[in-house]
């Protein structure tokens, strides 16, 4: 009798853990979709697909080759940058090791 409190403490601690880094790595898939939307929208010229959302790389080669004024070029180069942080705050955070084991269990994968 006196182990069964302790098994239910560690188990609901792994389930709040658990769901807590469940509902952090579904923010930053949703932060970098909506960042791809915003970009989609304030640089049209870009004519994006749905791949192309995820690589700000690719992006930025794209940017390259139009002939934008000064504010949209400014304005789709902030919003790369923050694609590309919340890209590789996401993929590093997979990579640690308490984490990466929600992320296996909840079938997250790397943003390319």
């Amino acid at each position: 009798m006196g182990y069964i409190p302790l098994f239910l403490t560690m188990g609901g601690a792994s389930l709040l853990f658990f769901l807590t880094v469940k509902n952090s790595l579904l923010k930053k898939l949703n932060l970098q979709k909506e960042l791809g939307l915003q970009l989609s929208l304030a640089v049209p010229e870009l004519t994006l697909g749905p791949e192309d959302h995820t690589n700000p790389d690719l992006l930025i080669e794209k940017l390259k080759n139009l002939t934008l004024s000064l504010d949209k070029k400014e304005e789709a180069l902030k919003l790369l940058r923050q694609m590309k942080v919340n890209r590789k705050q996401y993929n590093e955070l997979i990579k640690k090791a308490p984490y990466n084991w929600v992320a296996q269990l909840g079938g997250f994968k790397e943003i390319a």
